[in-house]
């Protein structure tokens, strides 16, 4: 498939990274101590890690601690800077790809709070195994797991969080395997919160698949905490008596379910099963039947006596007992895959202890998903998991179409994690790669990311390719590439910093500079298929800029692919593009590429946004942007306004003579000059009055100039839309009221109703010569 446009030759993409790998080495160089090192931490540290790492050092080198060390105040900044940038995913990764230089945009860590705050309010829940700390990036993953979650929104400086912190740790520990315990920080995912709707602290929410959050008004007692969750785990309880006893551990047996049952009865009541007498000798005995549980002459055989009735011992014991995954062989491999979803654990030897006992909820909670749920002993066959790459204990989905279609798990080796990853990776397109099936030479287009397990930016990215990958199948393939598994394949390929995601389409090759979520993904996509900004050179620069034709107008982004701001603007810059198509050329210079032509431009900063406007009377006239917003639909608005008016600016008379009584159909945009809706919504008529242009006029009243006409034409609020369409008689000074403020919706709108009025014309035609 040949739908992707070139963008440069590939000795050019190689030479970029390696400059670009140059430019790194030379800042790690200059650099006393990186950021890791000063916190002490390993670069695939997590987050609760970083945190725990910052707060320990915090403690120690605070200057109110060191108030005899001068440099307390600079070596603190440091460890602070440090935290500040590795906390963040987006900040995270640019530091991992460009070192300090990637972060000249972004000054965190020039502030600090005092020694109290970081003693007791920062991280109030990083040291509790029991409550799982959620950030932004895995919040909906563990929400949606199918588990029942009972998260804690909290902020640091509440009082009434920090009170309520004891009672949550009780609570977290008793609960522990019953249901999930949670805390969100707001302070450090305000966004995550925002969206949520939090906006007082603490807030209790229960969530579980399928319904809507709930919240907690109780009071903050660990019993009425403990109550009010229990109401939301499902109960499954049947009540079994000597009558149908029997049958059901029959029938458990040859199902393969197994029962937990609560013996209620009065002592030596004795049941017979099978002709065996099973004696119940206690008022209150809990008792295991796993699936297959025989007894033989009153011995217990596969039963299993509980000597507790406290709900979580009781859980821990049963989950001990439940029978483990089937074991895959090598034989059956090929066809247990071909035919069935599987989430398999690669396990080396009997002895690996890469499952644990909680994972054995995996077969209730992928069950909707048709996902069975297999071990496979890689020391039993290595060949296969070498043509798998897999080489140490793992986990993995395949698809059911064999061992070409699967993808490895990178993730948490957490539960939630688990199910999130099964969940999505089964129902989407991306699969793992290596020298085997790398698209070298593939005729369709590849996206791969390449990338390291390690690398906490990584492992945010993988489920927005797979979002990605729904959206672009059949047009698109996905794979993922492990640098630390393959490194001599990354290294032909130039890759020196991850993840960097790259389109391969045929001889061309793209590499992909913007913010990693699947909707930027696809924005990037699209622009390769249908490219809207013009990439120019200094000689592409002067011929197509500076000696532009009178009419037209160009806007240029001078950037650097180092600078956040420059990577942030760049989606939003080609959406603008796309929306501006035939109207305004826009174009790019990279600073980083042609750094003495933008310094003879005098580009000092970036991005620097400049738009050359319509007849200028030199080549080197333009208008710099200084607005604050730079998103595709505020960068359009300005770049509209350049351009000359097609809308007529009516006055009462106007008004009169060429709308109400004239023979054109008219859209009239009503307005106040000082109404900040009606400025943004300028730009936007006039792309209606040029794309309706020929079949309706556009007009503009000033309804502060002009407030009669307005008031007879009864608009009660600005801006106002209406239409005014010439059906042979005099208009309606009222007119049709217009319920949008989008140029294409009300383009659509005003077709329809042209469209409408001539089949109404041509009915009423063919009716009158019906009569004659």
């Amino acid at each position: 498939m040949e739908f992707l446009a070139s963008k440069g030759n590939y000795i050019r993409y190689f030479k970029r990274p390696l400059l670009l790998f140059l430019i790194c080495l030379i800042v790690l160089v200059c650099t006393d101590q990186d950021y890791y090192s000063l916190l002490g931490v390993s670069k695939e540290a997590s987050s609760r890690e970083i945190r725990q790492a910052f707060k320990k050092l915090a403690l120690k080198l605070h200057p109110d601690k060191n108030q005899n060390d001068p440099n307390a105040h600079e070596n603190f900044l440091k460890i602070n800077r440090a935290y500040e940038v590795l906390k963040d995913e987006d900040l995270r990764k640019k530091y991992d790809k460009y070192g300090e230089k990637g972060l000249e945009d972004q000054q965190q860590g020039g502030r600090y709070e005092s020694w109290h705050f970081y003693r007791y309010d920062f991280g109030i829940y990083d040291d509790d195994p029991e409550i799982i700390t959620l950030d932004r990036g895995e919040f909906d993953a563990a929400v949606n797991s199918g588990e029942l979650w009972f998260v804690n929104f909290y902020s640091p400086r509440c009082s009434h969080c920090h009170d309520l912190a004891p009672t949550w740790r009780e609570f977290a520990k008793e609960m522990d395997g019953v249901i999930r315990i949670g805390a969100v920080n707001c302070g450090d995912n305000r966004m995550l919160c925002r969206i949520k709707g939090i906006n007082s602290y603490p807030s209790l929410y229960v969530f579980k698949t399928g319904m809507q959050p709930v919240k907690y008004y109780g009071d903050r007692s660990k019993e009425s905490l403990k109550n009010f969750a229990m109401q939301y785990v499902t109960s499954t309880v049947t009540e079994l008596w000597a009558g149908n006893f029997v049958n059901a551990i029959e029938t458990s047996f040859a199902s393969g379910v197994g029962w937990l049952i609560t013996f209620c009865a009065e002592p030596f009541l004795h049941l017979k099963l099978k002709n065996t007498f099973l004696w119940i000798c206690f008022v209150f005995t809990t008792a295991y039947f796993p699936p297959g549980a025989t007894i033989n002459n009153k011995e217990k055989g596969g039963v299993l006596f509980l000597n507790s009735l406290d709900a979580r011992e009781i859980y821990q014991e049963v989950m001990k007992h439940l029978p483990d995954f089937e074991i895959i062989s090598a034989a059956s491999l090929e066809d247990r895959l071909a035919h069935h979803r599987w989430l398999l654990f690669f396990q080396f030897g009997e002895g690996d202890k890469s499952n644990v006992q909680e994972f054995k909820k995996l077969k209730f909670l992928l069950k909707d998903e048709h996902i069975q749920v297999g071990k496979f002993d890689c020391l039993s066959s290595p060949t296969v998991c070498n043509k798998l790459y897999v080489y140490q204990p793992c986990l993995a989905v395949f698809k059911g179409k064999g061992t070409g279609d699967y993808e490895i798990h990178h993730g948490k080796k957490i539960l939630y994690d688990i199910v999130a990853f099964a969940k999505e990776s089964v129902n989407s397109h991306v699969i793992t790669l290596g020298p085997q099936n790398f698209p070298d030479k593939d005729k369709e287009p590849w996206l791969v990311d390449f990338f390291a397990p390690w690398c906490p930016p990584c492992r945010a990215l993988l489920p927005e390719l797979r979002k990605a990958s729904k959206h672009l199948y059949g047009q698109l393939k996905f794979g993922t590439l492990d640098c630390t598994v393959h490194e001599g394949l990354c290294n032909m390929h130039n890759i020196r910093a991850y993840p960097t995601t790259v389109v391969f389409n045929q001889s061309d090759v793209h590499e992909y500079e913007g913010h990693h979520s699947a909707e930027q993904i696809l924005e990037f996509i699209e622009d390769l298929r249908n490219p809207s900004v013009v990439s120019l050179t200094p000689e592409t620069f002067a011929e197509l800029v500076q000696r532009r034709k009178r009419e037209e107008i160009w806007m240029v982004d001078f950037y650097a692919p180092w600078c956040g701001p420059c990577q942030a603007l760049m989606p939003e810059w080609k959406k603008m593009a796309r929306m501006l198509n035939g109207l305004i050329s826009v174009g790019s210079v990279d600073c980083q590429k042609y750094y003495s032509f933008c310094h003879q431009e005098s580009v000092r900063g970036y991005p620097e946004i400049r738009l050359f406007p319509q007849k200028s009377n030199t080549a080197h006239q333009y208008y710099s942007y200084n607005g604050w917003h730079r998103d595709a639909y505020s960068l359009r608005g300005w770049g509209l306004g350049y351009l000359p008016q097609v809308s007529v600016d009516l006055t009462p008379q106007s008004f009169t003579e060429k709308v109400l009584n004239g023979k054109d159909h008219w859209v009239i945009d009503f307005y106040a000059p000082w109404c900040g809706p009606c400025q943004n919504f300028a730009p936007e008529f006039e792309m209606l009055a040029r794309a309706v242009k020929g079949k309706v006029k556009a007009g503009k009243v000033d309804c502060q100039a002009y407030g009669h006409t307005c008031q007879t034409a009864d608009i009660r609020a600005y801006p106002t839309v209406k239409f005014y369409p010439y059906q042979g008689t005099k208009k309606s000074v009222l007119g049709e009221y217009i319920d949008s403020r989008d140029a294409k919706g009300i383009a659509d709108l005003l077709n329809e109703k042209l469209e409408a009025m001539e089949s109404k014309g041509k009915r009423k035609k063919s009716r009158n010569k019906d009569e004659l």
